[in-house]
């Protein structure tokens, strides 16, 4: 185990170097990540901040956005204070970067708050607005990873349709497979275009894990069409109860314990996809959002 994790150290070191390199000097768009679920309480928040903070660690420029209305907590998880949201920007006119709360480790943060809570139903001029601040971001960010909340809503699907990669997180538990794969059947259904995703979360082992994810990806496979990739999966650990009560994720309070070490393998998967081949031609979030939901309003 000793080994294996020195080599992973080993190989994060050496993609830190690289990473460096592609990231100074490239003038791509960033990269925009939602993670989402079918139902709460999978885990996906500490995921997702766990997440940022290891693509951080590779060297990449990272900002978390908030978009979890109602039960936003990704402060909470990473142990910081949010003093603006979405809503400052609309109504007191500041400034996209004037609302980014610095957290842990270098990662950024915007919170949505309840100005994010019916983007659809904003003034043409907020409306407009908002795509342009939101546009800033995709050239000062290597990665936006984006909290939706869980389950499916009008505003969860404005995140997830502009997406560049989409990450479903789950658990073991029937009714978080069966929300997720609800989820996933929306996706569809709107015809997404992105990468599709899965994380198991909780799983006792890895073959509990492995078993959760091909009985989903055959189910969608047959039924609404959908291609899944494994992204990989976590152990229930108290490690991670721990992290959450001390405010202190647990990539920076445990970075050599093995949730730490698969958090790492994924963010290197997402990081090795030759992500950045493309970005001179595909359009931006915004681009991609605005025409999402001018598409629906016809």
């Amino acid at each position: 185990m000793a080994d294996q994790a020195q080599k992973l150290r080993n190989i994060m070191d050496s993609s830190i170097k690289n990473c460096n390199n592609e990231v100074n000097n490239s003038r791509y768009k960033a990269e925009i990540l939602s993670i989402t679920s079918g139902k709460g309480g999978v885990g996906k928040t500490n995921f997702t901040i766990n997440l940022a903070l290891s693509l951080r660690n590779l060297g990449y420029e990272v900002l978390v956005f908030d978009a979890d209305i109602g039960l936003a907590n990704v402060d909470v998880i990473s142990g910081v204070i949010i003093k603006y949201t979405i809503a400052d920007l609309l109504k007191d006119s500041k400034d996209i970067f004037e609302i980014i709360t610095d957290g842990p480790n270098g990662i950024k943060i915007i919170s949505g708050g309840s100005g994010l809570r019916e983007i659809s139903l904003l003034s043409e001029v907020n409306f407009n607005r908002l795509l342009a601040e939101i546009e800033k971001l995709e050239s000062h960010f290597d990665f936006i990873i984006i909290d939706t909340g869980a389950g499916i809503s009008d505003t969860v699907l404005n995140f997830l349709m502009p997406s560049d990669e989409v990450i479903l997180v789950t658990t073991p538990d029937p009714t978080s497979l069966t929300d997720g794969y609800a989820l996933l059947k929306a996706l569809a259904i709107y015809g997404y275009k992105g990468k599709l995703n899965v994380v198991v979360n909780m799983a006792k082992d890895r073959k509990e894990a492995e078993d959760v994810f091909h009985r989903l990806k055959t189910v969608a496979n047959k039924f609404i069409m959908v291609d899944l990739e494994y992204l990989g999966f976590l152990y229930y650990s108290n490690i991670v109860v721990n992290a959450v009560r001390n405010q202190k994720p647990f990539v920076i309070s445990k970075p050599n314990s093995q949730l730490t070490q698969k958090i790492n393998i994924m963010a290197l998967s997402i990081t090795g996809r030759s992500k950045f081949s493309n970005k001179k031609i595909k359009k931006t979030f915004a681009q991609r959002l605005k025409e999402f939901l001018l598409r629906e309003g016809e």
